[in-house]
């Protein structure tokens, strides 16, 4: 061992496997919001987070779980369960809002939505991923009705407001305030899982599983 080894002001490597993957998270996002999912490499990626190539795919095995581990909404989902149903659709829509609105533009949801032009067996097969993870908790907090009739829906109008302000930023969807665009979208999230098309109240198709009758609930941010 040389002098230079054990100077003092050389740094010293840190074996941190957990500050490792937030690095790796964080480079992730702002690599696929910037380059979008095509172009976005893991050896990128591992560039701006300090690390090895193999170390990516140590912990995450593959790029696409790395984009799917990187969508905030995968990473805040379970929250949704923790609060009683009457307050989803209010929670589902300030954290799209809160997500998409973040002034860094790294949600990575926005990116798989401009990739969709680009490569469309890619990003639908990312999208289905998503909706897969999300679908686990929604049958926590829904029927089966609403999972099969009104959530694909939900994610419908989540994947349209994102490409209309955030991709596109045109139309009155575009001009809203953040504020504005909160409330209007937590009407539009209960009316979707909970309005009856044909009486216009709520229906019990779409209650929770559970048969509580709530006044809200929502979509994890996974689909938006």
């Amino acid at each position: 061992m040389t002098a230079a080894d054990t100077s003092p002001d050389r740094p010293r490597r840190v074996r941190d496997p957990e500050l490792h993957r937030r690095a790796i998270l964080d480079a992730a996002a702002r690599a696929f919001a910037e380059r979008g999912y095509n172009r976005a490499t893991v050896r990128d990626i591992a560039r701006r987070a300090g690390v090895t190539h193999g170390l990516v795919l140590r912990h995450f095995g593959s790029k696409e779980n790395l984009f799917l581990t990187a969508v905030p909404g995968t990473r805040s989902v379970d929250r949704f369960t923790e609060d009683s149903p009457e307050l989803l659709a209010a929670r589902i829509a300030r954290e799209y809002v809160h997500r998409l609105e973040e002034p860094e533009g790294t949600d990575t949801f926005v990116a798989l939505v401009r990739s969709a032009a680009n490569d469309e067996q890619a990003a639908g097969q990312l999208y289905m991923a998503m909706q897969e993870r999300a679908n686990v908790i929604y049958r926590q907090l829904l029927s089966e009705y609403a999972l099969e009739h009104r959530v694909p829906f939900l994610a419908a109008l989540l994947v349209g407001v994102t490409f209309s302000r955030y991709v596109l930023r045109v139309g009155a969807l575009a001009d809203m305030s953040a504020e504005r665009l909160t409330v209007d979208l937590t009407a539009s999230v209960h009316a979707l899982l909970y309005g009856d098309p044909e009486a216009g109240g709520p229906t019990e198709a779409a209650s929770p599983a559970d048969g509580d009758a709530s006044t809200g609930a929502g979509t994890p941010a996974d689909t938006g």
